[in-house]
C-alpha cells in the first residue's frame, strides 16, 4: 500500500515489491523493478547495461523510497 499523502495518483502496484526487487543485487542490475512497474523497454535496457554499472539502480531505489518511481501510466508507485 502506498502511504505517501501528497501522491494524487497511487498504481497498484506494490511500492514495498518494487523496493524488494531493485534491491536484490541480479534483480535490480536486470532491471526486473521496472518491468514490474511496466516500463518494459527500459528495463531491458537496464539489463543490457547492468543498470549503468549500478547508478541506475541506485537512482531507482532512491526514486522507489521518496515515492517518485511512477509506473508505465505514469501513477506514483
Amino acid at each position: 500500500m502506498n502511504n505517501c499523502p501528497n501522491c494524487q495518483y497511487k498504481s497498484p502496484r506494490s511500492r514495498a515489491v518494487a523496493f524488494l526487487l531493485s534491491l536484490l543485487i541480479f534483480c535490480g542490475f536486470a532491471g526486473v523493478h521496472r518491468i514490474y512497474a511496466g516500463k518494459v523497454i527500459t528495463g531491458i535496457i537496464q539489463f543490457a547495461t547492468l543498470g549503468l554499472c549500478g547508478l541506475w539502480q541506485l537512482l531507482d531505489m532512491i526514486l522507489i523510497i521518496c515515492c517518485a518511481f511512477e509506473d508505465k501510466e505514469g501513477k506514483v508507485i
